[in-house]
């Protein structure tokens, strides 16, 4: 049966890759100047005001195991200002948030995104936060807590092919970039369906892959993409990408005791206000380029090298992994 249970996983993880919401359309939409805010409590869950239970069960007991892919800021990435990386980012605020809510000890396991919901379904973590959009496709897999920020989608180009692109119709045939498991990539498969249509592990691999030429367009969510523009000026928002179910909620199990008292803090982060200084700080530090280092460390906890010259978008190790992540899909 658990064997059963993990191909239907994996098949509804498929069908979120491919699977297209709403109609196509050729025309391109405003880019708009701002991020939006943290979800308003009033879209928080109906059910009742639950209160937070510390009477839950974890993987690990008296531990918060929370799975996030930390090359998305400003939700997650390592703030390396000090010389030693350390996790950073409004959804790591929020992690820590919930499990001192719990009285539990957070245990943060990074990850590459498209890895983080199998995680979740085989039981080795209590949550994936990592700016999730609560799909009608993941939900049937999973179960998601209320919205705690509410974001939008963009599609980015290089500045200097702003007269070039007009209209998704003007990427047919052209490599077009998103992150694999993700959002992004229902969109990319939506709006562009005619492109050729590369999916990396990571949104820096897919910034180096547009500021090196290797990708004429990319599916980003807003606030990433504004953030990384701030750093590579070379890069714009072509326009607001059109999306019924825009916002970032937690994964987790399906059944898990957690949620209700997962949603009782989300409600009480969004109501107090610390949603909105999570967001304000995390886009505050995610700005100085130099502090920030998105991706995975090395066994010892170091920044990789190669990763490093990958981010940088000037060596040949991005093509290579570029390569490699094309014969995967």
């Amino acid at each position: 049966m658990k064997k059963n249970l993990s191909i239907m996983i994996a098949a509804i993880l498929a069908a979120v890759s491919l699977t297209a919401c709403g109609s196509s359309s050729s025309s391109a939409p405003a880019a708009s100047s701002e991020a939006a805010p943290a979800a308003s409590s009033e879209a928080a869950s109906s059910e009742g005001s639950a209160e937070i239970s510390k009477d839950v069960t974890t993987v690990t007991p008296g531990k918060l195991t929370v799975a996030t892919s930390p090359d998305f800021a400003p939700y997650e990435f390592y703030n390396v200002k000090s010389g030693t990386p350390e996790l950073a980012g409004f959804d790591i605020a929020l992690a820590q948030r919930i499990a001192d809510e719990l009285g539990l000890e957070l245990q943060v396991v990074p990850m590459d995104f498209d890895g983080i919901l199998m995680e979740l379904q085989n039981g080795n973590v209590d949550l994936g936060i990592s700016g999730f959009s609560p799909s009608p496709e993941r939900a049937q897999a999973f179960d998601f807590s209320d919205l705690y920020y509410q974001g939008g989608q963009a599609f980015v180009i290089r500045k200097d092919d702003a007269e070039k692109y007009k209209g998704y119709e003007d990427f047919d045939g052209q490599p077009v970039g998103a992150q694999n498991g993700s959002i992004q990539m229902d969109l990319a498969n939506k709006n562009t369906p005619n492109a050729n249509i590369i999916g990396l592990a990571k949104v820096t691999d897919i910034i180096s892959e547009l500021t090196t030429g290797k990708l004429e367009g990319a599916f980003i969510e807003t606030a990433v993409a504004e953030q990384y523009i701030k750093n590579y000026p070379e890069l714009q928002i072509a326009w607001d990408v059109e999306y019924d179910a825009e916002g970032s909620a937690i994964a987790l199990k399906k059944g898990s005791d957690l949620l209700p008292s997962v949603n009782a803090v989300v409600k009480e982060v969004l109501s107090d206000g610390s949603m909105d200084k999570y967001i304000t700080e995390a886009q505050e530090l995610a700005s100085d380029e130099s502090s920030v280092y998105e991706g995975q460390l090395t066994e010892d906890g170091s920044i990789s090298t190669e990763s490093a010259s990958t981010e940088s978008a000037s060596t040949e190790a991005a093509s290579t992994e570029n390569a490699s992540s094309e014969a995967a899909e």
